[in-house]
């Protein structure tokens, strides 16, 4: 079980790493967000389906009677969550909104405990509790507060971003619960949802300027969506959900050290001391013993 489990570590950190630079590709496609989010899903479905057949394993996307509704309902929860964020940070700022979202580690604890009756541990818990401080000083929310203030927005903005977070926390119990599935059949529904769902979107607001920007939107649908959470899924279904909670601030951290390396924003002291924090969070539940 432990080898198992350490299996899935690996491509669990690396596709939480992909995510943490999918920034890049978002700002150099130029796009609307919610027409983003629908070649996203459009590029993942179609780089998935390629893979499937090149494999000659298309049976395999077939729905059961068992797998079937916990598959649909896993992508329409990611879908949403994704429309949640999109909406909430029209209210409230990008950071406050991203700092909220990390709020997913607490739900996946909590329905760990509830749905799949998992023994998190006080370590565990301490430990994603220090990580969620760090990713707020990372943010550098704590120091550009008192300088520009946080913008103030509809408190429905909050309740986006928490009911989101729960979202995907749910989609990733149901990759737990899906572990038998094979890899990569999760995340093609997903996409499959969110390319049924969000057509109408690109419809009626216009599509990007054909060149560079659907190059760029290419990227965000075969890279950060069809292999990124090919990946995460395949390791969900080797880890309890109080290693994932814990791994998934990965995410976060990349992103905020992708802001400094590639877009050349500053990073202050607190901030570093913040992602210092995270890494520390995870190092000692990573090397805490086990049994």
């Amino acid at each position: 079980m432990a080898a198992r489990s350490s299996s899935g570590v690996r491509p669990f950190v690396l596709g939480c790493a992909l995510l943490g630079t999918i920034g890049i590709f978002v700002r150099e496609a130029h796009a609307d967000p919610l027409t983003a989010a629908w070649f996203r899903c459009a590029f993942g479905l179609a780089g998935l389906t390629l893979w499937f057949v090149v494999r000659r394993q298309a049976y395999g996307l077939r729905l059961t009677r068992t797998s079937g509704p916990w598959v649909l309902v896993a992508g329409a929860l990611m879908v949403l969550s994704w429309c949640l964020f999109f909406n909430a940070i029209e209210r409230i700022s990008t950071g406050v909104a991203i700092v909220l979202f990390q709020f997913q580690p607490m739900w996946m604890v909590v329905l760990g405990v509830l749905c799949l009756k998992e023994s998190v541990g006080r370590r565990r818990v301490g430990a994603v509790s220090a990580a969620m401080i760090g990713l707020v000083f990372a943010t550098g929310l704590v120091e550009h507060a008192a300088d520009s203030g946080v913008r103030q927005g509809d408190g429905l903005g909050v309740v986006l971003c928490l009911v989101g977070a729960l979202c995907t926390a749910c989609a990733a119990i149901i990759a737990r619960r899906l572990r038998d599935l094979p890899m990569g059949v999760l995340a093609w529904w997903q996409c499959a949802i969110g390319t049924l769902t969000l057509w109408v979107w690109p419809m009626r607001h216009g599509w990007p300027a054909l060149g560079a920007s659907w190059l760029w939107l290419a990227g965000l649908g075969i890279v950060h969506t069809a292999l990124a959470y090919t990946l995460m899924y395949s390791g969900m279904a080797r880890l309890n959900t109080g290693r994932i909670a814990l791994l998934q601030f990965v995410y976060p951290a990349v992103a905020i050290v992708i802001d400094r390396l590639v877009f050349g924003q500053h990073l202050s002291g607190l901030q570093l001391a913040g992602i210092a924090v995270i890494s520390i969070a995870v190092g000692y539940a990573e090397r805490a013993p086990r049994r």
